[in-house]
């Protein structure tokens, strides 16, 4: 899945910013894709972009429609259906990460044949698949990955590739979920992939490449997710990862939604981490640790980042805090030097 970029963002008529969450996430991390920003009358998030019709942006170089929004229940209500509709007869591409399906609306199937753009389901597409082999590529590859869901590993990888692009490294960051595939433009939604599948989509995802590029790879879930390990496994055995960067949050009582499953330790998570990764990389090792500090003061929040980097010897900070420049340095230590 290729997205055309650039983009006008759609923010429909959301009054919780978390809501609209793809958009702002797209805005705050590829800027320079978004022409603007498109908002019915009872809107009350902005991103402070330029409030664009699609005919407008279509004239000043959008190329698709984004749903940047997300409900309950991830359907398409019926009162979008115009602004849908216009961007299509306006020539623009539309890209959803929502549950329904543009593809299951005849209206816009027929409409998009008939203007010939496409329609992106970006959580239910992807390309023809095999099960993983566990043949080695070539290139260097880290892959985020939490002690829990929503731990910031997308977060922790779209950082990570700016603070080691700032070394000069050739770092890309590669989408394994829909928000991150609305802002890179391209990926997979390896959630919506048939299990068996789901280390091939992997390895797809990150392709042989030149011995000293790096593919910052977005993690999903946790080994310790009752509900989602097995994703996090498949994408540790088909990313390859030379090194894996942990995330996780301060203080977090329990693994989310399940208020009956303890959090893993840190270093148990680790442990099983590197122990999976090795089934197809025998030399993947830990590169550094991200963690959500936000609910601590900073100076108990250093002095734990202070105790986690004693103990495992790799850099501990918080991404959002304190930045990534620490992990991405100790990455380019460890880079193939261009020749």
């Amino acid at each position: 899945m290729k997205i055309p970029q650039p983009y006008l963002l759609f923010l429909g008529d959301v009054s919780d910013p978390l809501a609209a969450k793809t958009a702002r996430g797209i805005h705050a991390w590829r800027p320079e894709t978004c022409v603007g920003e498109m908002s019915l009358a009872d809107c009350e998030v902005s991103l402070d972009l330029p409030q664009l019709t699609p005919e407008e942006a279509a004239q000043q170089g959008a190329k698709t429609f984004v749903l940047g929004t997300a409900n309950a229940g991830g359907y398409i209500p019926k009162h979008w259906m115009k602004a849908i509709t216009d961007a299509i007869t306006s020539g623009l591409n539309i890209a959803s990460g929502l549950h329904q399906k543009l593809t299951d609306i005849p209206e816009l199937v027929a409409l998009a044949e008939e203007h010939q753009v496409s329609l992106f389901d970006v959580r239910h597409q992807q390309p023809e698949l095999s099960v993983g082999s566990g043949v080695k590529r070539t290139g260097q590859r880290v892959l985020t990955v939490g002690t829990d869901c929503s731990v910031g590993k997308m977060y922790t990888s779209l950082a990570l590739e700016a603070e080691m692009k700032k070394l000069n490294l050739d770092a890309q960051f590669r989408a394994t979920g829909q928000t991150g595939i609305l802002i890179a433009g391209e990926g997979i939604p390896v959630d919506a992939v048939i299990s068996d599948f789901i280390a091939g989509a992997a390895e797809w995802v990150s392709p042989d490449n030149k011995a000293d590029h790096w593919d910052v790879i977005e993690g999903q879930g946790s080994l310790f997710h009752p509900s989602y390990a097995g994703v996090s496994l498949g994408l540790l055995h088909g990313s390859q990862p030379d090194w894996l960067v942990m995330c996780h949050e301060m203080g977090r009582p329990h693994t989310r939604h399940l208020a009956h499953h303890p959090l893993v330790e840190v270093e148990e998570c680790i442990s099983l981490n590197l122990y999976s990764a090795r089934v197809t990389n025998p030399n993947a090792q830990l590169a550094g640790i991200s963690v959500n500090t936000s609910n601590y003061p900073e100076a108990e929040a250093l002095a734990y980042l202070a105790a986690l980097t004693e103990k495992f010897n790799v850099p501990a900070t918080d991404s959002v805090r304190f930045g990534l420049q620490s992990i991405a340095e100790f990455l380019s230590k460890h880079s193939i030097t261009k020749e």
